[in-house]
């Protein structure tokens, strides 16, 4: 029983992870969505279970019979294999480093992989079973294959987590940073000191790391309030803009559809990290959060603005950024913060450098500001006012091809435009809910 208290402890501990999780899974509406967390729990526990197997068969040689172990031992390195590779493609995901114009790319993420499998299995009955200190344990081509691929893996999983750790949210920066390290430090002892059969540690670590990084109900349940506690927020300042209703929504939903698609498309791939985009899309809501300090005198009159009232309007901008640096801060998620702010306060610059409040140029305006004002400008066009009627989507579709290269990011503009088909159903489906809550 001494051989494997560690591996019966370590699932215990997954297998209570798994309850939480499949608990809160089960409750929510995506319930029969499969996730790339649920492979990497399913893999674990079976890991975990011919861990324990493996360690009773290789110090039972003399009563266990050779096919049973043999089957035992594939299972169990298989298991780690996928393991290993689910959490790199993990560390893909959230950092969004491969698109669809590096399809190419994912062949050779595969093949070390496959590889592996197909010499896994073929000498998969040639396992050498040696004597060590702590227990009897298993060497041969099989495993030494299998530490070579988890090697390579976990060296791939350190590039892009530094290549991509500052465009990743500061809180799970920390919590994978620390993961990753102990998860190299386990992998390396287990390959250097055999049979310390430690490599269960090396699962919990992946489990808890992703659980506690995404996964947990407290963490999905944070995420939901902050998300309703925006849009409750963003709908107060929109009750008083003179707007028929919807804005923040479909704005919303324009920002995700071009922030998505340039994603797709290879663009800003240094920048579209997971973490970005889903900030992107929460921050989009609040844009506007700054006319909540001006007078409803300019917001709610019916006429054109005279040019001092149109000034004061101006500075709706920054009143808002006053506003998230002074109240969001204390939110403490630094990356989501900064968005915000960057969104709130040049969402009304442009490409040719005659907007405001700052007059930025090009590049120098941040991408989630390019992609907020496309969609801020077309739905302001297309939606009634109390000072004016609406443009037909023909017409605003128009003004955002007339402002390629001038008003807005040529790549960006160009991303929305794309998507027309996309962009009518989104307006037509958000007027159609509109109307029937009021």
């Amino acid at each position: 029983m001494i051989h494997y208290k560690l591996q019966i402890g370590c699932l215990i501990i997954v297998l209570y992870i798994s309850y939480i999780y499949l608990k809160n899974k089960f409750q929510s509406k995506d319930k029969l969505r499969w996730k790339l967390f649920d492979t990497i729990v399913l893999f674990s526990v079976i890991y975990l279970i011919f861990d324990v197997l493996t360690v009773y068969t290789v110090n039972h040689l003399d009563s266990v019979s050779v096919f049973t172990n043999t089957i035992f031992h594939l299972v169990f390195l298989l298991s780690i294999d996928t393991i290993i590779f689910s959490f790199f493609l993990y560390m893909i995901k959230i950092t969004g480093i491969i698109t669809n114009q590096k399809k190419t790319v994912i062949i050779f993420i595969w093949l070390p992989y496959i590889i592996n499998a197909l010499i896994l299995i073929s000498n998969i009955g040639n396992l050498e079973y040696r004597h060590g200190i702590n227990s009897n344990y298993s060497m041969g081509v099989s495993v030494y294959t299998c530490f070579a691929m988890i090697a390579i893996y976990e060296l791939l999983s350190i590039v892009i987590f530094l290549r991509r750790w500052k465009y990743i949210d500061k809180y799970k920066r920390s919590t994978i940073g620390t993961f990753l390290l102990i998860l190299i430090l386990i992998s390396s002892y287990q390959m250097f000191v055999p049979d310390s059969l430690v490599s269960s540690i090396v699962v919990v670590v992946i489990i808890l790391g992703i659980f506690i990084n995404s996964e947990s109900p407290s963490h999905v349940e944070l995420e939901q309030y902050k998300k309703e506690l925006v849009f409750a927020y963003a709908n107060i300042i929109e009750s008083r803009d003179g707007s028929t209703g919807g804005h923040v929504k479909r704005t919303s939903k324009y920002v995700e559809l071009i922030v998505n698609d340039l994603k797709s498309e290879g663009y800003f791939s240094n920048i579209l990290t997971s973490d970005y985009i889903d900030n992107v899309v929460k921050a989009a809501p609040l844009h506007d959060i700054g006319k909540i300090s001006i007078p409803d005198s300019i917001l709610q009159k019916p006429g054109k603005l005279t040019d001092e009232e149109f000034d004061i309007m101006k500075k709706h901008t920054i009143y808002g950024a006053q506003l998230v640096r002074s109240s969001l801060s204390k939110l403490g998620d630094s990356q989501y913060i900064d968005i915000v702010y960057d969104i709130v306060l040049h969402h009304h610059e442009k490409w040719n450098g005659k907007g405001y409040p700052e007059g930025l140029k090009e590049d120098e305006i941040p991408l989630c500001a390019r992609i907020m004002a496309v969609a801020d400008v077309f739905d302001a066009v297309v939606e009634k006012r109390c000072y004016r009627e609406a443009m037909t989507l023909e017409q605003g579709f128009s003004i955002i091809k007339d402002g390629i290269g001038t008003s807005f990011d040529p790549i960006v503009a160009r991303s929305f435009l794309s998507n027309k088909d996309k962009v009518i159903e989104i307006f037509n489906q958000l007027n159609e809910d509109n109307a029937t809550t009021l």
